[in-house]
């Protein structure tokens, strides 16, 4: 029977990078987000795959969508969790409905969802995936919530893979650097991105498919003894601490 994989925040990015390789290698997909129009279109042609409204932060929601999944698909082999949101802004001017809002999709919507799919997980000895970020394991201004809820997924993967290891579950997360997305391409301007490429050592940016190859990778079975992982898909810039790229020759 063909594995099935839910991916939240499935309309773009990483996400649908991730939903597309899914189906390339020959798994089913349920593809979550809460952006109704965005995912209909993402997941227009993509044979395999089915669309699925949910805002993650939601328990209501979460329950609804973890039921149709399983009424549509019948199993959960791999649960991705990648939906979430980047508010920047400085520690003064962050009030608490942005933290909160922040918080709620990407610790809160991390949690409630892997909660709603243990059953079916535990059904197939299947595998979780949390995307956190390079910012949850290194500090830098304006991301005192961004970064804090990603921390705090990293964590929230090391609690489930203690946890959940006894019932078959595997639990890893991956830390995204810089990413090529259209989002990151329209907000960085070229002074950020010539910064980002002399800190990585690989001197570029990531994309989408190469987060995604790591996604996939730790859901299938040739990562069958690998649980509690924190890996950081970065071109390095995480390993370099402060980098001084000027010292590198």
């Amino acid at each position: 029977m063909q594995k099935v994989a839910l991916v939240t925040g499935a309309a773009r990015g990483i996400g649908l990078a991730t939903a597309q390789l899914f189906l390339e290698q020959g798994w089913r997909v349920a593809m979550l987000d809460r952006d109704v129009p965005a995912l209909d279109s993402a997941c227009a042609g993509l044979e395999g795959a089915r669309a699925f409204y949910c805002d993650v932060s939601e328990p209501a929601e979460v329950e609804t969508a973890v039921a149709e999944v399983l009424a549509h698909f019948g199993r959960i082999d791999a649960l991705v969790n990648n939906a979430g949101v980047a508010d920047f802004g400085p520690i003064a001017e962050t009030d608490f409905k942005r933290w909160r809002n922040v918080m709620a999709v990407n610790l809160d919507g991390v949690f409630l969802m892997s909660q709603a799919c243990l059953d079916a997980l535990k059904e197939t000895q299947g595998a979780i995936v949390n995307i956190a970020s390079i910012s949850g394991l290194r500090a830098s201004t304006l991301r005192v919530a961004y970064g804090t809820s990603k921390a705090a997924v990293i964590q929230l993967t090391k609690q489930q893979a203690a946890e959940l290891g006894e019932d078959g579950i595997r639990c890893n997360c991956v830390c995204p650097g810089p990413v090529r997305t259209k989002l990151a391409m329209a907000v960085h301007s070229q002074e950020i991105i010539d910064a980002y490429h002399d800190a990585i050592p690989l001197n570029r940016y990531g994309s989408e498919r190469e987060i995604a190859e790591v996604i996939v990778f730790l859901c299938s079975d040739k990562a069958s003894y690998v649980t509690g992982q924190v890996v950081a898909a970065d071109g390095g810039f995480e390993s370099t601490g402060v980098g001084l790229p000027a010292l590198r020759r």
